[in-house]
C-alpha cells in the first residue's frame, strides 16, 4: 500500500477509473491462509480454510484462495454461480447463506455443494430437491445455544443444541434417505472470543459421536468465522483514543467525533455507560496464534486438537476479514473544502459512506493524505471527511482529523486495509452513483493494475 501511494501512478489510475477506487493485492491472502495451515500442521490435525466470499466480491480472491488449497464459503445464489463459473467444484464449496430460497437450494444440489442447514424449514425445502438417482446431498447441521460460563451463547443462527435430539427424531425419515448425508457440524458465533469457540467445539464434539452412532457419516466440524486480526500496531494509541473519547463524551475535552458521537458510549449522570460499537482494531491474540490457543485448550483430559485427531475429523473455518488482512485499500479524491461557522472544516470526498462501512459505527484506522503534486497547499485545518449522499449524517468517518499541511482539491485520501468487508459489505448505488471500480495490483515495480473480473 505504501509503495502504491508513493507512486505517481495512483493519480493516473484515479483519473482513468474514477473515485473511489478499490485497489487489491492477492499475495497477502495466500500468506494468511498458509499461516493458519501451519498451526494446524504443527498440531497434526486435518484442517481446511473455506474463504468467506461475502467479505469481498473480487473474483481474484476466489481464484487465489482456491489455488492455495482453500475451499469457498458462499452466501447467495450469485456467489455460488460466480464461484462455479471459476471452475471450482461443488465439493470445495459450502453454502452458509442466512436465507436459502428455492433457487439457491436447487443450485447447491445441482453443483453438489455442502449446505449448512440452519432450521427445520430449510431441511423441508431441501427435501423437495432430493433425488434417489442423483448423488447424495451433503449437509452440515448448524448448531447454537452453547453454554459458556453459565450462560447461553444465543444466536439467530442454528438449531438449539438442547433441541437437537427432538430435531433428529422429527426429521428421522428425511435424514435416513440415501439421497442426503449429514457430513458435518457447523456453528456461527458472534465476536472473536477464543474461549467461546473452545466451549462450542467442546459441546459439538460429543454430537459428532452421537450422529456417527446413528449412522451419519460425519466427517468435519466447522467453526465458522470470527478469527480475529489487528489493524493497529500500537496498543497505547488504541487505549489512548478511547480514554480521550470518554473524556469528550463526558464534556471534559473538545469532541473528537462528529457531534460528540460516543461510538457506543453515553454520559449517564457524569459516568460512562455502554459498550464499544466498533471492531476491536487492536488485538493481541490474532490469526494463527489465536487458532493455536483454541486448539491447545483443555478437553477430555487432553486438548481440543487431540480430540479432533482422535475422532478423525477435519476442522474447518470460514474466515473473511482475517485472511484479507493487507489485501487492499480504498482511495478517494478530494472535491471540496468548506469551513463551518464553528471553525471546523468539511472535506468532501468523491465517494459515499457505504463504500467503507460494515455494521460498525466507524472505521478506526487513520486515512492517509496523498497530495496532488500541482495543487496549491492550504493552511493547516481540522475537520471531517464527508461523502456524496444527501443526508446530514453522510460522513466517511465520524472522527475529526487534523491536516497539518492542509488539504487541497485533487488530493487523494487513502483508507488502508479495507479489503475485508469494508469495500463491499454495504456498498450502495443510491443517487445512481456507480459502484467503485476494483483493480488488482499486478506489479509493484513498475506499478501496474488490471480490472478485477467482477467489473468486466
Amino acid at each position: 500500500m505504501e509503495n502504491i501511494l508513493n507512486s505517481s501512478e495512483i493519480h493516473n489510475w484515479m483519473r482513468q477509473h474514477g473515485s473511489p477506487l478499490n485497489l487489491i493485492r492477492t499475495e497477502p491472502l495466500v500468506h494468511n491462509i498458509q499461516s493458519l495451515n501451519r498451526i494446524a500442521q504443527q498440531l497434526e490435525i486435518d484442517f481446511r480454510v473455506y474463504f468467506a466470499r461475502k467479505a469481498n466480491k473480487c473474483l481474484s480472491f476466489v481464484d487465489v484462495a482456491s489455488e492455495a488449497g482453500a475451499g469457498i464459503d458462499v452466501a447467495s445464489l450469485q456467489e455460488l454461480e460466480q464461484v462455479a463459473q471459476r471452475g471450482i467444484s461443488g465439493r470445495n464449496i459450502i453454502c452458509t447463506a442466512a436465507i436459502k430460497d428455492e433457487g439457491l437450494l436447487s443450485a447447491c444440489v445441482d453443483s453438489e455443494a455442502t449446505i449448512a442447514i440452519d432450521n427445520a424449514d430449510e431441511l423441508h425445502q431441501l427435501s423437495k430437491h432430493l433425488s434417489e438417482s442423483a448423488p447424495p446431498v451433503d449437509i452440515a447441521l448448524r448448531l447454537s445455544g452453547f453454554e459458556f460460563n453459565g450462560k447461553r451463547l444465543d444466536s439467530r443462527f442454528g438449531i438449539d443444541i438442547n433441541q437437537l435430539d427432538q430435531f433428529l427424531r422429527s426429521w428421522k425419515d428425511t435424514l435416513s434417505r440415501p439421497s442426503i448425508r449429514i457430513t458435518g457440524i457447523h456453528f456461527h458465533l458472534d465476536g472473536y472470543s477464543a474461549q467461546q469457540r473452545v466451549a462450542a467445539i467442546s459441546q459439538c464434539l460429543p454430537v459428532t459421536d452421537t450422529l456417527r452412532e446413528l449412522g451419519h457419516p460425519v466427517q468435519f466440524l466447522d467453526m465458522g468465522g470470527g478469527i480475529p486480526m489487528s489493524y493497529l500496531m500500537d496498543e497505547a494509541q488504541w487505549r489512548s483514543f478511547w480514554d480521550e473519547l470518554h473524556h469528550a463524551v463526558l464534556n471534559k475535552r473538545k469532541p473528537i467525533t462528529f457531534k460528540n458521537h460516543g461510538l457506543g458510549f453515553l454520559d449517564v449522570q457524569g459516568e460512562i455507560h455502554g459498550t464499544r460499537s466498533c471492531y476491536p482494531y487492536f488485538q493481541s491474540s490474532v490469526q494463527g496464534e489465536w487458532l493455536r490457543t483454541v486448539l491447545t485448550s483443555n478437553f477430555e483430559s487432553s486438548t481440543i486438537a487431540d480430540a479432533i485427531r482422535k475422532r478423525n475429523l477435519q476442522l474447518r473455518c470460514e474466515p473473511g476479514r482475517s485472511v484479507l488482512d493487507g489485501c487492499g485499500m480504498t482511495v478517494a479524491k478530494v472535491v471540496f473544502r468548506k469551513q463551518h461557522p464553528n471553525g471546523e472544516w468539511f472535506v468532501g470526498l468523491s465517494m459515499n459512506s457505504t463504500q467503507c462501512r460494515t455494521s460498525s459505527d466507524d472505521f478506526l484506522v487513520d486515512p492517509i493524505l496523498v497530495p496532488e503534486p500541482d495543487a496549491l497547499r492550504s493552511d493547516a485545518i481540522e475537520g471531517y471527511l464527508v461523502g456524496a449522499y444527501c443526508t446530514e449524517s453522510e460522513l466517511i468517518s465520524l472522527r475529526r482529523f487534523q491536516f497539518p499541511q492542509g488539504v487541497s482539491i485533487g488530493d487523494l485520501i487513502a483508507i488502508p486495509n479495507t479489503a475485508g468487508y469494508f469495500m463491499h459489505f454495504r456498498e450502495s448505488r443510491s443517487h445512481q452513483f456507480p459502484l467503485a471500480t476494483n483493480a488488482v495490483v499486478t506489479s509493484l515495480a513498475p506499478p501496474q493494475i488490471s480490472i478485477d473480473e467482477i467489473d468486466l
